[in-house]
């Protein structure tokens, strides 16, 4: 170790023994040093003189001794949510609180009708069973919080609770993506080669592209979570949003996120291109083959089959990208919050109706399942002679 020597300030020499070099020195401790100079202070009354120099002067920052960081870890964060207006948080949790009771209903029915009848164990309903599960999945991981923070009088969140359900947002978003994709070959694969159509997608194909979908999701969602749990947070802890979305909660990190923004742009840039890529080919080849059609009603029913996918596939699609790619001079906080409830909550709560309303197999297979119900109700009354 290298005493740095500065004349008649043995205290201040005492205090700097243990750096290399007089480059070494924090700055509070380069600052002292002058102040004493300047002052032609002889001695520096010991370290009890530097602290007391170190308290009188602000512009070293709370928290900090000797040049060293003693920062505040933010335990949690804040959602400042839609609007901080009392009635109309009232108003929004009723709105929000029937949406989310028409997604769950919505969902779960779905789900139960494809599992009952039989004549929906085709590869379309095992893709559209998931597509649901997974919007149950996205919805859960949003509404619940907001329901509660439009509520309460303190809208806080905790770093890990943020995190959990950032995880899930990117986990479902990205894996409903890759589902529909798969629902895209589906729908090539029926309508442009419908005599290998059983073969095609056999029941490991579907099970392939399933799991894929769901796995690639994961995927999605550590590469872009992990990195996210270095970060440092010491405030400000105020989320301009109602979820704890990636973009908005890296604005808030004290340390460099241009790593994280980099990897989560490119990641999402491979997996726009992916998706839309194999939506685009396979409905360029739909498209093609419906137009090669004779009859006006053998088009209207070949592309009947894929109206739904194509409607929920552009209401996922349009609003996503103009989320995370729209140029940051129209961006708002709230325009991104009303984006996000487009392909995070209305998404989910109107796929299962779109299926249900354009599909009559849907349709046809719920009434009979009522139908079962009721006859399993009904208790035959004894007739007394």
């Amino acid at each position: 170790m290298t005493h740095v020597h500065l004349g008649a300030n043995n205290d201040f020499e005492i205090l700097c023994c243990c750096c290399a070099a007089e480059k070494d020195l924090p700055e509070p401790l380069l600052d002292y040093r002058d102040h004493l100079d300047k002052e032609g202070i002889a001695s520096a009354e010991g370290v009890g003189g530097l602290k007391e120099w170190l308290q009188d002067h602000e512009d070293l920052g709370d928290g900090q001794s000797l040049g060293m960081e003693n920062q505040t870890t933010v335990t949690e964060f804040i959602l400042l949510g839609l609007s901080s207006d009392p009635q109309l948080q009232m108003f929004l949790f009723f709105v929000f609180l029937v949406i989310y009771l028409i997604i769950l209903a919505g969902n779960i029915v779905m789900m139960l009708v494809i599992q009952a009848d039989s004549h929906l164990h085709t590869p379309m309903y095992f893709f559209l069973f998931h597509l649901s599960s997974v919007d149950l999945c996205y919805s859960s991981a949003i509404v619940p919080k907001m329901l509660v923070n439009l509520l309460a009088m303190h809208k806080t969140i905790s770093v890990n609770a943020c995190f959990t359900q950032m995880f899930f947002i990117c986990f479902s978003a990205s894996c409903e993506a890759f589902m529909l994709s798969a629902m895209a070959y589906d729908r090539y694969a029926a309508i442009c080669d419908p005599l290998h159509y059983a073969g095609t997608m056999n029941k490991r194909v579907c099970r392939q592209l399933v799991g894929g979908s769901w796995t690639m999701g994961l995927m999605y969602s550590l590469v872009n979570t992990v990195p996210v749990l270095n970060l440092n947070f010491c405030g400000p802890n105020e989320i301009g949003h109602f979820s704890c979305e990636l973009p908005p909660l890296l604005t808030l990190s004290c340390t460099e996120t241009l790593i994280n923004r980099m990897t989560l742009l490119s990641s999402l840039a491979v997996l726009a291109v992916i998706n839309i890529l194999l939506v685009l080919v396979s409905y360029i080849q739909i498209i093609s083959t419906i137009l090669r059609i004779c009859s006006a009603e053998g088009r209207h029913k070949a592309f009947s089959t894929c109206s739904s996918h194509l409607i929920v596939v552009g209401l996922l699609y349009a609003t996503g990208l103009f989320q995370y790619m729209k140029p940051s001079s129209i961006s708002s906080v709230i325009l991104d919050q009303v984006v996000s409830i487009q392909y995070s909550i209305f998404t989910p709560m109107l796929n299962p109706i779109i299926y249900s309303l354009k599909n009559k197999e849907v349709k046809i297979a719920l009434g009979r399942l009522l139908k079962k119900n009721n006859k399993e109700i009904k208790v035959p009354t004894r007739i007394s002679p």
